[in-house]
């Protein structure tokens, strides 16, 4: 397989039919309108991991460090993401949630992320014991907030719809396998045999990005570590009112077990987080041995094992006993019971580790000769999706050689 300066099938090619590819051709079209994209989706259809499997909520942006990619984009990307679902009649509601301190030593920490919102210009309302009830009769805590701009939405009809408006050639059903770049551009292989030739790569690969960077001759740096979320639904949604959060451990890029009230009117519980034995490995009996020896193998994975193993303990505990599962959402929720949750589908989390076990915890997005690559977008990547695209589509077309001409349509 060999690059061809003189013939491309396209401009940017972009591999990944995620949110973030998607919301990337969308951004390439409206910003350089005539730019030739195509999009390769290893699956038949848009948005069938991280998108499709989360819990469908529009994050505001409070969890995450002042000036941060994280920050910036939650609060920009939360009010474009109504703002989409509105204009293309995509099932949303702005719900507002409680982030709620059951127990004193969680005080501190509920605090700060006051503090932390309002630097990031999130409307914050703080809670007694009494004014939960009036949000979340069922819910019990010491303290909360309310935090208004939080929402809901159906992120595959987003993923879906995007695909539509962006007006790029996806094909679906194509895996990359290889990747040839030269100085004229860059040649892509898909296990179908199908080559496609580009004048830029776009990396939104998601649980296999770092892959797909190595495929590319670049080193990422890091290695995506699938951790799976195990969900349940609430048989007794009456329970639950809109969407209610613990109080998260700063340590970790989780969120701990929720309740989240969906667009269909369900409400989901959890997730946890435990190691996934495949990238796609959305239960135990789901192991994929060469991906689960390149997790074991990567040093990032046993620096986490070695500082967190109390913090995984606990979550491996909630993954294996339905009833430790249930003892913590009761901390939140005390009407509940083993027999009120049925379980539903997980999802896993593509989380980029560093060499150091660091857990990377903004989005990252890296550049190389004619490549971007888009490394970390765990939640809130869904939230965010449409100011990572244009960024990511900023980077793609100053890529773009002026010099030569586009391709073909």
């Amino acid at each position: 397989m060999r690059a061809s300066g003189h013939d491309f099938d396209c401009d940017v090619l972009v591999v990944g039919g995620g949110i973030v590819g998607l919301s990337t051709a969308y951004a390439l079209s409206r910003s350089a309108p005539g730019t030739g994209v195509t999009v390769l989706e290893k699956e038949q259809g848009p948005a069938r991991h991280q998108t499709g499997r989360n819990s469908g909520v529009i994050h505001s942006g409070i969890y995450y460090r002042p000036g941060s990619l994280k920050a910036r984009f939650a609060v920009r990307g939360a009010a474009e993401m109504v703002k989409f679902c509105a204009e293309y009649g995509i099932a949303h509601e702005v719900t507002g949630k409680l982030i709620v301190a059951t127990d004193r030593d969680e005080l501190p920490r509920l605090h700060a992320l006051v503090q932390r919102g309002r630097e990031n210009g999130i409307p914050v309302r703080e809670l007694g014991p009494a004014q939960i009830g009036e949000y979340e009769p069922e819910v019990r805590g010491l303290a909360a907030i309310h935090v208004a701009t939080t929402g809901i939405c159906d992120y595959g009809a987003v993923a879906a719809q995007l695909a539509t408006a962006s007006g790029a050639e996806v094909r679906y059903g194509e895996e990359v396998t290889a990747v040839d770049r030269r100085p004229w551009g860059v040649a892509v292989r898909t296990r179908s045999g199908t080559v496609v030739r580009a004048r830029v790569l776009v990396n939104c690969a998601g649980l296999h990005c770092d892959r797909v960077a190595r495929l590319a001759g670049d080193d990422p740096g890091m290695r995506i570590v699938p951790f799976r979320g195990e969900y349940y639904d609430l048989a007794r949604p009456g329970l639950v009112r809109g969407l209610v959060y613990p109080v998260p451990d700063p340590a970790f890029p989780f969120l701990g077990v929720h309740l989240t009230r969906g667009i269909g009117g369900g409400v989901h519980v959890g997730p946890n987080a435990v190691p996934a034995l495949a990238r796609e490995g959305y239960s135990w009996s789901a192991v994929r041995p060469l991906e689960l020896a390149g997790t074991l193998g990567w040093p990032g994975s046993w620096h986490i094992a070695r500082r967190h193993w109390r913090y995984g303990a606990g979550e491996l505990r909630r993954s294996v006993s339905k009833r430790a599962f249930t003892s913590a959402v009761r901390r939140l929720l005390p009407a509940v019971t083993e027999g009120d949750l049925r379980p539903a589908p997980a999802g896993v989390r593509a989380q980029a580790v560093l060499r150091d076990g660091t857990l990377a915890d903004d989005f990252l997005i890296r550049e190389a000769p004619r490549t971007v690559h888009v490394l970390n977008a765990p939640s809130p990547a869904a939230t965010a999706s449409l100011p990572i695209g244009r960024e990511v589509a900023r980077r793609a077309l100053t890529a773009l050689s002026p010099s030569r001409p586009r391709a073909a349509r």
